[in-house]
């Protein structure tokens, strides 16, 4: 008998709600396949069967709240679980062809909170031959793409098709090894969903649902709620900030409008929809304000000019002024550490680290990866390592990891000609520097009129947590740092 527990939840997070459970007692289960979805406060985790077997019991049922290591369940182990075919598997699957044998094409676990993603466009068709490990098709995700190649060489069949959403172990397509093309599953009919009712007064809420009413001032007895026991999920919440927000354009035409003879409509993709959310709410829920300086960039460009050439050959990799600008606000965020915080409900959490997001524009749209431990790189190391993380940013490549856990972000619009903007925070974060175009100006310099390489800054900061005095003296800080570049390489 293997238990199913709550796994670790995450710095500063104690419990979880059990959001859904994918078998029930009495269910064949494999070994690492999904069996019950958690909702934090902050993301949702996914928990997976310890041993292929039968879901012996289970301890908590969908709605009630857990703590890490709470035995959820049970496994039998055993053979047991060979015996029973899995209820989800399609019968096309379940079976062998008499002249081959036919392999799923699923999608893949796509990372930590990510539940669902869109198929992109397929790379071949139905009855195409493919090869074995051969890319098939992305599936597009809030954060990333993720690759499916063809488990096996044969003919490929198409169960879902292009821009549908799908989730994690969902059949999308086979392959048959014998040649044929695999008959091709029978669409589901979908069952009505049933009617959301509002949720009982002075009903208990989850951590996650709870930290949305209450940054977002919602009345709980006005939600209309889903969940498997009429309690309230996070998903019920923030749909109802959605209508709070569109209550006022209630009387629109919900029928999309008709194209002119010069337009065309395109989907947006997963991340271009995610990104547009995720602003909105950044701003819905933090008090954003912006305050704004000038930097004189002549000693960091006249040091970088000197020590350029042999900086490249010293360490392979050219000397920007990113360097420049993460050691300033590492030192900036030393000094004023509630710019390096967040709000977690009634508290604040400060940061003793300093992992650093940078901003990087791709074709698909915008990412923000992040550097980590930046107080503890080089020049060298810090230039490096986002030169890797914007590499892989535009080639698609960028891990769940490596997209989390920022603690406060750098944009630079300067590279596409900004002379100024007012940046929107990277939600939970307090604090994001906006970076613009070095531009000659005549500036008064000891009573004298002279021509200097300045760029505008930008502090966007949540006023919640952040004063004014502590926003201005953190960006007049990086201006210090900057005009005086030594002063931060010696960690002055």
């Amino acid at each position: 008998m293997a238990d199913i527990l709550t796994p670790a939840l995450g710095e500063s997070v104690t419990e979880a709600t059990i959001a859904k459970w994918t078998k029930k007692v009495g269910d064949a289960v494999k070994k690492d396949e999904i069996l019950v979805e958690l909702e934090t406060d902050k993301v949702s985790l996914e928990v997976v069967a310890p041993a292929d077997g039968v879901l012996a019991a289970i301890n908590a049922a969908e709605g009630d709240t857990v703590v890490p290591g709470t035995v959820l369940g049970a496994v039998t182990e055993g053979g047991a679980a060979a015996e029973a075919a899995p209820a989800t598997a399609p019968a096309a699957a379940a079976a062998a062809s008499t002249d081959g044998a036919v392999v799923d094409v699923a999608v893949p676990t796509m990372g930590e909170s990510v539940a669902e993603g869109s198929v992109g466009t397929w790379l071949k068709q139905s009855g195409d031959t493919v090869a074995k490990d051969e890319l098939l098709v992305e599936i597009e995700t809030d954060k990333v793409a993720v690759e499916v190649s063809a488990p096996e060489a044969g003919v490929l069949t198409i169960n879902v098709q292009a821009g549908e959403a799908v989730t994690p172990g969902q059949v999308i397509g086979q392959i048959s090894a014998s040649g044929a093309a695999a008959p091709a599953a029978a669409p589901k009919a979908a069952a009505p969903a049933p009617a959301a009712a509002p949720a009982a007064a002075g009903a208990h809420l989850s951590p996650s649902v709870q930290r949305v009413v209450s940054e977002n001032n919602l009345n709980p007895s006005s939600i209309a709620a889903s969940g498997p026991k009429g309690n309230i999920t996070k998903a019920d919440a923030i749909a109802a900030i959605g209508a709070a927000a569109a209550a006022p354009a209630a009387a629109a035409p919900s029928a999309p409008r008709p194209l002119g003879d010069r337009e065309e409509r395109v989907k947006m993709t997963r991340l271009r929809q995610t990104i547009a959310r995720r602003l909105k709410e950044s701003q819905n829920t933090a008090a954003q304000l912006t305050t704004f300086n000038e930097v004189d960039m002549t000693n960091v460009m006249a040091l970088r000019a000197q020590y350029k050439d042999q900086f490249e050959k010293s360490h392979g990799v050219k000397l920007g002024f990113m360097s420049f600008f993460t050691k300033a606000v590492v030192a900036a965020l030393k000094e004023i550490p509630a710019v390096n915080a967040e709000i977690d409900g009634t508290d604040i959490i400060y940061k003793n680290r300093y992992d650093i997001a940078v901003a990087v524009g791709t074709d698909k749209g915008l990412v923000v990866p992040v550097l980590r431990d930046a107080d503890t790189l080089s020049l060298a190391g810090i230039e490096k390592g986002i030169g890797a993380l914007g590499k892989a940013a535009r080639d698609g490549t960028l891990t769940m990891d490596q997209m989390q856990g920022g603690t406060f972000t750098i944009t630079n619009g300067g590279t596409y000609g900004s002379l100024m903007s007012t940046p929107i925070l990277n939600a939970p974060q307090s604090g994001i520097l906006g970076m613009h175009n070095i531009v000659q100006r005549p500036m008064a310099i000891n009573g004298e009129v002279k021509i200097r390489p300045m760029m505008y800054l930008a502090l966007s900061y949540d006023h919640r947590i952040v004063d004014g005095k502590e926003a201005v003296t953190f960006l007049v800080r990086i201006k210090q740092l900057l005009e005086d570049p030594q002063r931060a390489l010696l960690d002055l």
